[in-house]
């Protein structure tokens, strides 16, 4: 087990300097929603590159980066880019953006995530609330990261993702007129995306969407009992419910296509909050 707290000393030391506040909430950026940032009023941003023990993101759309921001009088934490486990990385650096948001304060986090869709009533550029995530490919390294469970830790995921939190996000989607998909989210290491014959057993087995990051970073977060939400954007059929090849390009060009219906509700849910 890592002792996180001596392992980001220095880092957490350097960004509690640079940012003196409290965040209401903090978000995770997916693949398309970089440009999330130019809708809010960024007080202050870090590159992660300068903050020491950081690892720099490898994949394109990720661009490293946290900032200070604000929307309609709530104060935001952004991460503007993930830490993927498929890009080499160990559990606990993986997590770094959820224990830089509890270490700052922040009460509730909002994840968000491009997955390819199972669900046959899924399509591309719909928005998938997460009612349920499936981790157990990466159960070994989630009990290697928590050690021993604390009781309160094991109380706090009875409310995992956050009943409350996703109540709001539906309300919002309301408001926004954003038509609004809920599902399992299935976890996958990568870095290869998932056979055919491996996305008709996570259909079986009650996965609507699958894809290869948040569900250790929810799972953290719910165990640290911050109020836990997630959102994917379905950039694609997953393999084998077409005859077409998937690639990153396809992920990214859906994420932007639909990026503007999926920051309208982003910024509802923040201001609804």
């Amino acid at each position: 087990m890592i002792n996180l707290n001596f392992k980001y000393k220095n880092l957490i030391e350097n960004l509690t300097h640079a940012f003196s506040f409290k965040p209401d909430i903090a978000l995770i950026l997916g693949s398309g929603l970089g440009d999330f940032i130019k809708g809010v009023d960024v007080a202050k941003s870090v590159s992660t590159s300068s903050l020491p023990g950081y690892p720099p993101s490898t994949i394109a759309g990720h661009e490293g980066k946290i900032h200070h921001a604000e929307y309609k009088g709530k104060k935001l934490l952004i991460f503007q880019g993930r830490i993927h486990f498929y890009e080499g990385y160990h559990i606990s650096e993986c997590i770094l953006p959820v224990f830089i948001s509890h270490k700052l304060g922040a009460g509730k986090l909002l994840l968000t995530n491009a997955a390819g869709g199972i669900n046959p009533y899924f399509s591309p550029g719909d928005l998938m609330l997460t009612s349920s995530f499936n981790g157990i490919s990466i159960k070994k390294e989630l009990t290697d990261l928590l050690g021993v469970s604390s009781l309160e830790g094991k109380n706090n995921l009875y409310d995992f993702p956050s009943e409350n939190f996703n109540d709001i996000i539906r309300k919002a989607a309301l408001q926004v007129k954003t038509g609004l998909k809920e599902g399992v989210y299935w976890y996958t290491k990568g870095p290869s995306y998932e056979t055919p014959s491996e996305v008709k057993m996570i259909s079986r087995y009650g996965g609507d969407a699958v894809g290869m990051s948040t569900v250790h970073e929810a799972v953290y977060a719910g165990y640290l009992g911050m109020q836990t939400a997630a959102i994917s954007c379905i950039t694609n059929y997953a393999a084998g419910i077409t005859d077409k090849k998937l690639n990153h390009a396809e992920v990214t060009e859906t994420a932007n296509l639909v990026k503007g219906k999926f920051e309208s509700l982003v910024k509802k849910i923040i201001e609804s909050l």
